[in-house]
């Protein structure tokens, strides 16, 4: 769903966790989809670090549980 917004592939991305300070690819987050939208939560201490609500025509994306995102640019 994180490609339907950003023009590169976030899962190959890095994040760093604002509660526990866990450093790891997006890919490895905990996803959960059963809410009204998605939650992504830290592998380590289960914080949640994303959110994402897609409501008619917005979608919303929450991520203050992320202190530092490094997205690889493949130079």
């Amino acid at each position: 769903p994180l490609a339907d917004i950003f023009a590169v592939d976030l899962t190959a991305a890095t994040s760093r966790c604002a509660h526990c300070g866990r450093t790891g690819l997006v890919a490895g987050l905990r996803v959960y989809a059963r809410a009204p939208g998605l939650v992504a939560r830290c592998q380590s201490c289960g914080q949640v670090m994303i959110r994402l609500v897609n409501t008619a025509g917005t979608n919303w994306l929450d991520m203050r549980g992320v202190t530092v995102l490094a997205i690889p640019t493949g130079g």
